[in-house]
Formats: C-alpha cells, sequence, structure tokens
C-alpha cells in the first residue's frame, strides 16, 4: 500500500469504470476510488469517454478484459438494453441499463471461462431516496412535470408512476418518445393521470432528466413562456456539474426549493458499488468525497 493508504495499482486490481459522452464531468471515479480505499480493496474505477456508435465494443472489451462492472451515464443507458447478456429484473422494470457486472458464466467455473454481462438500474430508487432526502418531497398524490425522455427520463417516470403520484406532464423534444413512455405508464400504474404537454395548473414538482445544462452554453431545458417557475414548488436538476445550472439559478430567483442530482448520483452509485463488491457502500465517505470534488472541480 502507498502512504495514502490506498491500494498501488498491480496485476491483482480489479477494476470498474463509468462510460459516458461526455464524461469529463463525473465525479464517480473519486467517490468510488474513496470507497475501495475505505475497505481496504485493491480496485480502481475510471472513467471513459465513449461515442454511442462504440458502446458495443467498450462493453465487450470491458468484460474480456476482466472487468469487475461499468456505470453508463448520458447517452448510453437505452442502447446498452440490448447489449448486455441478462437484464436484472431492476432494469427490465425500469427500462434502462446504468450498472453492468461482470460474472463468470454459469456454465463454467474455470479460469478464463465465458463472462457474462448483467444490466442493472439503480437509478430509479436513487431518484426516489434524494426528491425525499434532498428536497422532503412526498411523491404520493404528487403533480409533477418531467422533462426529458430519454433514458434517464424513462427511468425516473416509471418510477414516480410507481410512487402513485396523481399527475405525470411528459415533455420531450421528441413527442412520440414520450409517448411511449406514456404507454407503458397507463399499462403498468393506470391510476396514475399522463398528459404529453405542459401543465394548465400549479405543479409540485419540476424534474429535468435532459443533459441540457452540462455544458456552459447550454440554453435552460425549460422555456418559461411554455410554463413558468412561480407555479411550482421545487425543482429538481439531475445534473449535478455544474452546481447550479441555468434552470436551477433561474428557480431559486422565483422562490422555488431546488436541488441537483447530486443525492441521486450518491446513492445510484453506492447501490452500483454494492453490486460490484457485495459489500456495504461507506456512503458517508462517498458523500464527503462527492462533495469535495464537486467544490474542487466548480
Amino acid at each position: 500500500m502507498s502512504n495514502s493508504g490506498s491500494f498501488e495499482i498491480n496485476a491483482g486490481t480489479r477494476l470498474c469504470a463509468v462510460l459516458g459522452s461526455p464524461i469529463r464531468h463525473s465525479a464517480s471515479p473519486a467517490t468510488h476510488n474513496a470507497a475501495f480505499t475505505k475497505l481496504g480493496l485493491n480496485w480502481r474505477y475510471l472513467a471513459f469517454e465513449v461515442d454511442p456508435k462504440n458502446l458495443r465494443a467498450a462493453i465487450d472489451g470491458a468484460k474480456a478484459m476482466n472487468f469487475a462492472g461499468l456505470n453508463l451515464t448520458v447517452p448510453h443507458k437505452l442502447l446498452a438494453l440490448k447489449m448486455v447478456d441478462e437484464l436484472d429484473t431492476s432494469a427490465k422494470k425500469w427500462g434502462a441499463v446504468n450498472t453492468i457486472k461482470f460474472v463468470q458464466s454459469r456454465k463454467s467455473r474455470v479460469q478464463n471461462s465465458e463472462m457474462r454481462a448483467i444490466g442493472f438500474n439503480t437509478d430509479a430508487d436513487a431518484i426516489a431516496t434524494s426528491l425525499r432526502e434532498d428536497l422532503k418531497m412526498n411523491l404520493r398524490g404528487a403533480k409533477i412535470l418531467l422533462l426529458g425522455a430519454g433514458g434517464a427520463g424513462r427511468t425516473a417516470a416509471l418510477k414516480l408512476a410507481s410512487e402513485k403520484i396523481a399527475e405525470l406532464f411528459l415533455v420531450n423534444r421528441t413527442r412520440a418518445k414520450a409517448g411511449e413512455i406514456a404507454h407503458e405508464i397507463k399499462k403498468q400504474f393506470p391510476s396514475v393521470k399522463v398528459f404529453l404537454d405542459f401543465p394548465k395548473a400549479k405543479v409540485d414538482l419540476i424534474l429535468n432528466a435532459t443533459s441540457l445544462g452540462l455544458k456552459p452554453d447550454d440554453r435552460s431545458p425549460l422555456n418559461e413562456k411554455q410554463f413558468s417557475l412561480k407555479q411550482t414548488r421545487a425543482v429538481y436538476e439531475m445534473i449535478y456539474r455544474p452546481a447550479e445550472t441555468k434552470l436551477l439559478k433561474a428557480a431559486k430567483k422565483s422562490g422555488c426549493q431546488t436541488a441537483n442530482g447530486l443525492g441521486m448520483l450518491l446513492h445510484q452509485g453506492a447501490k452500483a458499488f454494492e453490486i460490484w463488491t457485495g459489500r456495504r457502500a461507506p456512503l458517508d465517505v462517498m458523500r464527503r468525497q462527492l462533495v469535495q470534488s464537486l467544490k474542487s472541480n466548480a
């Protein structure tokens, strides 16, 4: 071990990584590596910029090199559904993959036997936990405007519906994509009213599940000519870097309660850590490292 208390990388080091495009904003490596060090595990977590057209090759490469697992972020969560060997019940239920665990094939336990990629979803429970912790949000009976219908948006929509919200307003650049999610919700959770448009009255929460806000020159995902921030009590931004996007700045100015995606990142990461290692995640260590990482790279 090094003087810092962490393991030096050697031939026995297990590897995990997050794949995304863009990826430079990710705070996951620092968070997971702090957790590995805390538990004395000779593991390392990396980050790789992967274009969507190369995602299958990247997953297969990680499998071939005996990685322990992967996290997937924008824009890979839906694509990966068809690129893993098996879907855990969580990925089937929430319709997206954000975590992959590589395991030896059940057919053979010999060294260097075939590896299988199992897809999980740790985002759904994480978003619900974060909304409760960070915004003190009571989801049952709530009225929510959800921006975005990609992998993160689909997972959020289905999870919110499962929490027995009253009304869900789905707004996406491609209306048909939002329509597919609405159809799925009506089938699984018929008591939830789903609309493919902006609300006509007040809502309890606006949740941004788009990637608008990651780049400094991004516009806000919400056009206030279509819906005013004064018509909501709270705004949740899945993006965590920058810590305050244009949407959150405007929401604070309008007097809304606000939270970014730090809590979601923490809880989905902790669950992924437990899936890979079989150990309980040191949540306090991960939280401190996450906050420190975001401050140092602000």
